[in-house]
């Protein structure tokens, strides 16, 4: 139903899922060992990262997740059931952070692909990340109908239906089903992050986007 590839945008789980492997292929090294090397450590964050119960010494930091399945109520566990039964560890799910933790990746990324005077990614990886992939493609998201294809690699942009009025062709970010997003808006040398708490206890209950776009139409104001 997705129509011929290469034709239409349709967001999947699985497009993450499969970077995820091409990054443990690439540096031989587990996808939570590459993250911790090739990012939190230089960038000197201490509270991002796979499976936090293994480093987290208070549980009480960590918020609690949906509470209505099997699984009972998750704190520190993963949300998504098929990060869970990958070990805690893939692509598309299963990172735990800060607000401030985050707002540093945006800020490298506003900044070029430097932090406090030290590259993290070059200049042209962040070019390309950048450059919108998808530009004219029809998008099939039937929860948001006002989507549109314009995407990066790995980051989704111009989006109005989660940057509210901050959308602009150069404004890039990500969201995350348990209601967290990360937006970065060249223009204004802003870099906005929100972290709800959207699955808790019932990930039914709430439309994150609501709260994303009152949030970002206040900032453009």
């Amino acid at each position: 139903k997705g129509g011929v590839p290469g034709t239409t945008f349709r967001y999947s789980s699985v497009g993450l899922m499969v970077l995820g492997r091409l990054v443990e292929k690439l540096t031989g090294k587990s996808l939570d060992k590459a993250l911790r090397d090739n990012l939190t450590t230089p960038l000197g964050l201490k509270d991002t990262g796979f499976q936090p119960l293994k480093w987290v010494s208070a549980k009480s930091r960590l918020v609690a997740t949906d509470a209505r399945t099997s699984r009972g109520l998750l704190r520190g566990t993963v949300h998504d059931d098929v990060t869970n039964h990958l070990g805690g560890v893939a692509g598309h799910a299963g990172v735990f952070g800060t607000a401030r933790d985050v707002a540093v990746i945006g800020q490298m990324l506003l900044n070029g692909g430097t932090y406090n005077g030290r590259r993290i990614l070059s200049a042209a990886v962040l070019k390309q990340m950048l450059t919108n992939v998808n530009r004219g493609k029809p998008a099939i998201d039937a929860e948001r109908p006002g989507r549109s294809a314009d995407h990066g690699l790995g980051v989704e942009m111009n989006q109005p239906w989660f940057m509210g009025r901050l959308a602009s062709p150069t404004s890039f970010g990500h969201t995350g089903f348990t209601g967290t997003s990360l937006l970065v808006v060249p223009s204004r040398r802003m870099v906005a992050v929100l972290l709800t708490n959207r699955a808790h206890p019932n990930w039914s209950w709430s439309d994150p986007d609501i709260h994303r776009v009152a949030l970002h139409n206040v900032l453009a104001t």
